[in-house]
Formats: C-alpha cells, structure tokens, sequence
C-alpha cells in the first residue's frame, strides 16, 4: 500500500504547482498587518478537499469583529485508518506576512512564478510548502483507495504570523476535545536544506517595551533637566546582568542560553541641542523553557527600580509579547521516532532533534499535552523578499509525511 502512495505521490508535480498558484493569489494576510485574514484561502482549501472526495470538514472558527464575515477560520478533516482511535495531524497555517518593500521582489509576491523545480511567491515556502505535501498524501489515500494504519487528518489553522491567538491557541482552548490524547502532530514549519533537524523546543518570547522619562532641557544647561538617554544607556547596560542571572545552559539549542537582547530604539529628539526628557527602546528575549517568564519580569522591574532612583527618572515597562514555552516533546516518543526513520528513508540522513527560538504551532499543541514535532526541507526564504519554495522537496516532504503514517 505505501508503495503505491508513494508512487502516486511522486506523479503530482502539476497538482503542486496548481495549488501553489491558487494560493499565491490569495493574500491570506492579519488584520494586524493591514489584510483581511484567510477566509478566502480556507474557501479555496475547502474547495480543494471536496474535489479529492473529502468533505467531512469540522470547524473551528474564531470570532474576530475586525475581517470580513467576522471570522478567522480553522478546520480539520480526517481519513479514517484501520485503527480509528488515533490520527496522525499534519498542521498548517493558512497566513502569510506582507511581502515587505516591493523593490526586493524580482516578481509580483502575489502571481506564482515557476522557474523549472523552483517557485516564487509569497507563501510558497513558509506555510504553503507544508499544506501542499499533506494534501499530496491525501489526494495520494483517495484516489487509490486506501485505508491508511490510523486516520490521517489535516489540520489548518489561521493567525500563526501574528501570535495564534484566532488560530491554533484558540482551537485548543476551545475544541482540545476533538483530538485525541494519542494523537501525533506533525508541524511542517520549521527546517533546513539538508532536512536533518526536527523541531521538539521552543524557547519562551518575551518582547518588552522601556519607557525611560526624564526632563527635556537645552543641551547647554543639562542640571536644568534630566537625560532620559543617559538612563536609558545605563539601564541597557544593567539589564545584561539577566545573562547572569538566568544563567542554564541547553545544548538541545542554538545559542545554548537564554538571551536578553536591547533592539528597537525610537527617535526621542530632533536636534543635538535638545537634552532628551523622554526615551524609548524595546527588548527581545528568547528564554530557556525551565525559566517562569514572571520570574524574568520581577528580576527585570528590580533593575528598573535601581536606575529610576540612581538617575532621577521614571521606568515603565509594558509587555509587547509573551509566550511561555511548553514542555518539549519527548526524544523518544513515537513522532519523533517514525520522523527519524523517515526521512532517513527518503533523504538518506540522520535527523537529529533540536530545540528553536523562534515559534510555530508547536507551542500551542504542546501546550495542550500533544505529542508534536515540527520539521520540513526548508531553503531559508520565509519572511524574505523573493521566497521560494522546490517542487522536488515538496513531493519529497510529502513522502516522509506517508511513511510516517504508514510505518
């Protein structure tokens, strides 16, 4: 059986290209960046499955008052197996970023362009690369009719761009129940061009927003103020004492710490002359999952108090995003295992697991208790200009994808 759905599988260059143009086309772009979220593109997806035969699709969809029809959309379908008692879920999401400054582009990031094995446009890769392959491998079960081991269901879901809320963490606040507790995921959103990394760990986020107010004063006759820059300078300084502070060391990641990084800075005044009486910058921390994000932020309001009171100024401190990391999925566990041997199976090397700094929604479902890995072969173009995706790895992914459900 797995042979003849390989097989069919390796036949489907066409349907690749098909619906990667489709999608293309569709700007399935947040409200929070400027677009009307995904339910064109869960139409189209929609569409896309009854043709194959599928149209046993359950709904999640999450209320959002701010896109068309009041809606972000999520949805499920499953393939029954032999043993109905558990899925295999591939998890995809519908959303795309914007396509950034337009001059980048050597094409329109929104009409597919396909240029021998390579195709660009937005989205092709980071998330559509990963939805194409498991509807590949459904496409592959029906039209051979064929009753895989255990179900395989396809989950997508919206918002992953923009922190999950109408998406995946919604799906599991609110309909955690449809999946069941022996469920394996599969996240097809995270990998490299050699395929030899599977995604278990995510660090916590924590993006922070500093607000250092002073005196403004002329330049000339700075004891008549207080120099907001001079505090903020300072309290950049004492806030590296973090890396001392919240100090483990985890070779599962690359870099093996936590890291607590000064980033964005606004402009405060707009000549030399003018002794700032109010700065802003901004922070981004990417923190170890044993440490309780709390307690970060209480080691971080301390620091604050410290130079409020030596530089004479206020500290307000606002939090921009905070995400605390899940447990990891276990080395062992037998989504990782079957990964392991797939895609040794497919690409001849040994997949090792590691932990990210960055998030998919693996969180999310790990968060719930659910057995997840995220991994997929990857060219490093998501959220750049010009992003593209490989047919052949998409056809590739697509077949470790069925052996994982078939092994």
């Amino acid at each position: 059986m797995l042979d003849r759905v390989l097989s069919k599988i390796n036949d489907q260059k066409q349907t690749v290209i098909d619906l990667q143009r489709k999608m293309v086309n569709i700007p399935a772009l947040s409200p929070n960046n400027g677009g009307e979220g995904e339910r064109d593109k869960a139409e189209y997806l929609k569409s896309y499955l009854a043709s194959i035969g599928l149209t046993d699709i359950k709904s999640f969809d999450a209320p959002d008052p701010r896109v068309p029809g009041g809606v972000r959309p999520n949805f499920a379908v499953i393939i029954p197996g032999q043993d109905t008692s558990r899925t295999f879920w591939s998890v995809g999401h519908m959303d795309v970023v914007p396509p950034g400054d337009a001059s980048e582009w050597k094409t329109n990031p929104f009409e597919l362009v396909v240029d021998g094995d390579t195709l660009y446009g937005r989205g092709v890769e980071d998330d559509q690369h990963g939805i194409v392959g498991s509807l590949l491998l459904a496409k592959a079960l029906v039209e051979e009719k064929i009753v895989p081991p255990i179900n395989y269901g396809i989950l997508l879901v919206s918002d992953e761009e923009t922190n999950n809320q109408y998406g995946i963490n919604y799906v599991m606040e609110n309909h955690k129940d449809f999946f069941g507790a022996d469920d394996m995921f599969l996240v097809p959103d995270f990998g490299t061009d050699t395929s030899d990394l599977i995604d278990i760990a995510e660090k916590s986020v924590f993006w922070l927003k500093f607000t250092v107010q002073g005196q403004q004063a002329h330049a000339s006759r700075p004891d008549d103020g207080c120099n907001s820059l001079t505090a903020s300078a300072a309290l950049i300084v004492a806030l590296r004492d973090l890396y001392k502070r919240f100090d483990l060391q985890d070779p599962l990641f690359t870099p093996p710490r936590s890291t607590f990084e000064a980033t964005k800075k606004e402009s405060n005044v707009g000549s030399i002359n003018i002794l700032p009486g109010r700065d802003v910058f901004y922070m981004d921390c990417r923190v170890l999952p044993p440490y309780d994000l709390e307690d970060v932020l209480k080691t971080i309001c301390t620091t604050n108090e410290c130079i409020a009171k030596d530089y004479g100024v206020t500290v307000s401190c606002d939090v921009v995003q905070r995400t605390q990391a899940a447990d990891p999925t276990h080395t062992d566990s037998d989504i990782v295992k079957r990964l392991i041997t797939s895609i040794r199976d497919v690409y001849g090397c040994e997949a090792k697991p590691v932990g990210v700094s960055c998030f998919t929604v693996s969180c999310g479902l790990r968060k719930a208790g659910f057995s997840t890995a995220a991994w997929s072969t990857f060219n490093d173009s998501p959220h750049k200009p010009n992003e593209h995706s490989s047919i052949a790895l998409i056809l590739k992914d697509a077949a470790v994808m069925a052996r994982v459900l078939f092994k």
